[in-house]
């Protein structure tokens, strides 16, 4: 569900590469616009050209090149923790538990998966029920608890406040059996309870973004319910005493109708950097951002600093945002392998953890804010086939994987169709998703073959039909728990086949 959260936007936030839907026609755009503002510049006459010129970009690199880059990067940089503190906002700003929303340290248990009615999130998924919780470890450890979940896959991803994730309990990493965990913050140092483990966070700010599979059936759903029920959410302090999360409180000033990414694009860039610096104080960059850091603070951005907007050229007010993003959305296409693209499928396994790759990061935070570590989790997403044709019901296409040829994964893995818009599909047999758990037919020669098409391929197939809109749709391919050793879409020994029209 990229998460995974509040409503994100057609394209972008979310969850994994949940919203990858409208990143061409990003790009597209940016490029023709530049073009064209390049060739006006050029065509126009001299008292003209010279207007577009000081009134745009131009401007600021002609006044101040090295500031004007040094801002671009700094924005870049501080991308993450600003649309993890805007998202916590929106997630949490409710009294009570309710849908994908909860007051801080509350936890928010999704009970059922969504149907084609459901628009709160961009690529919903119909695999895992969400386990998810916002909390604040600044002040003290928090402990989770978690049931036996014996032999049901699942993880518990931690993310600190920069989108990193620093710990993933679950089926690959922990095992099944009952444990508790003690998450603690970057200035904590007391002694770890007996039975505990610890998990430390390099930022106050953590979410807790955990995913328990479901067949979805009535009496998977009754056995799911029951695990979620077992967990448990509570403050150090709290250990041995009867807790009750406390009511959460609304604020109203808080924007809960417009997507988080919509939010932070709108910020200006001294109200930005404000509360960039104001997350710093509390969320420490990491060690290996020190040289980053000695380069900000040419435009006043200082760890552990309030900062002074008068410090900041006033014409960069809306064009550092503005020119910053495109930077971070060019980067799709302009990744120099970050970004891969096979047989009309575009994916990426560099996600969960960064480094000092801040515009990767950048990227993942706007179209798939929540991503796993590529270990956990893969999300191939295509667009287009392999020609470079957008998908329409109109046509009919298959998907065929060879005997032996199953997407090689130690957990699960899907096959969802999603609208233009990257909502399910409403449709005869309510089917959103394929997958083993579905019990398509195998052919004679051992292929598993997905008839991908608007109207049902016949009774003796339909048990292998995704059913897809009579217009334009996209499709995600789901692996969890990948192999790590050949065949393996992390190394690139296994190779998605093309999703082909028929005949």
């Amino acid at each position: 569900m990229a998460p995974r959260g509040p409503k994100a936007p057609r394209g972008g936030s979310g969850s994994q590469p949940m919203a990858a839907m409208s990143r061409e026609e990003t790009v597209m755009k940016i490029s023709r616009r530049n073009l064209l503002l390049a060739g006006a510049a050029l065509s126009l006459p001299l008292s003209a050209s010279q207007a577009l010129a000081w009134d745009g970009p131009i401007h600021d690199l002609v006044e101040d090149v090295e500031g004007f880059r040094v801002g671009s990067d700094a924005y870049v940089y501080g991308y993450p923790l600003v649309t993890m503190e805007m998202t916590r906002r929106v997630m949490t700003n409710v009294t009570a538990p309710v849908g994908t929303r909860g007051p801080m340290g509350t936890i928010i248990k999704l009970r059922s998966y969504p149907d084609a009615s459901f628009r709160d999130v961009t690529a919903p998924n119909a695999d895992t029920l969400y386990t998810t919780s916002f909390f604040d470890v600044g002040a003290e450890p928090w402990v989770l608890s978690v049931p036996d979940m014996k032999d049901r896959y699942f993880l518990l991803p931690f993310l600190d406040g920069w989108t990193n994730v620093f710990a993933v309990p679950g089926s690959r990493t922990t095992g099944g059996g009952a444990k508790t965990f003690l998450i603690s913050g970057p200035g904590w140092s007391g002694k770890v309870p007996d039975g505990m483990v610890e998990l430390k966070s390099p930022t106050s700010l953590v979410w807790l973004l955990g995913r328990i599979y479901c067949t979805g059936t009535p009496e998977d759903y009754a056995a799911v319910h029951a695990l979620q029920d077992q967990f448990q959410l509570f403050p150090l302090s709290s250990v041995g005493k009867p807790y009750t999360p406390p009511a959460g409180k609304v604020d109203p000033a808080i924007d809960m109708k417009n997507p988080v990414r919509d939010q932070v694009n709108a910020l200006s860039a001294a109200d930005y950097f404000t509360l960039l610096a104001n997350l710093l104080k509390t969320n420490p960059p990491a060690a290996a951002d020190a040289p980053a850091l000695e380069k900000f603070a040419k435009i006043g951005l200082v760890a552990g600093k309030s900062f002074d907007p008068a410090l900041l050229d006033a014409g960069w007010t809306r064009r550092l945002p503005e020119l910053s993003f495109d930077r971070i959305m060019l980067h799709f296409k302009l990744s120099d392998g970050d970004m891969k693209n096979v047989n009309g499928w575009a994916y990426t396994t560099k996600t969960g953890q960064y480094g000092t790759d801040y515009l990767q990061r950048a990227l993942v935070t706007a179209i798939g804010l929540g991503a796993n570590l590529p270990q956990d989790a893969v999300y191939p997403t295509s667009l287009h086939d392999a020609n470079g044709a957008t998908y329409q019901g109109s046509s009919k296409y298959v998907l065929r994987f060879a005997k032996g040829q199953l997407p090689p994964v130690k957990g699960f893995w899907s096959l969802t169709m999603y609208d233009k818009n990257m909502f399910f599909v409403a449709n005869p047999i309510n089917r959103y998703s394929m997958s083993l758990r579905t019990n398509p037919k195998y052919e004679a020669d051992g292929s598993l073959v997905i008839y991908i098409q608007n109207e049902s391929p016949g009774a003796d197939k339909e048990a292998n039909w995704l059913p897809a809109p009579k217009d334009r749709f996209n499709l995600m391919l789901r692996l969890y728990w990948p192999n790590e050793t050949p065949p393996s879409i992390l190394d690139g020994s296994w190779v998605i086949p093309p999703a082909a029209k028929a005949g």
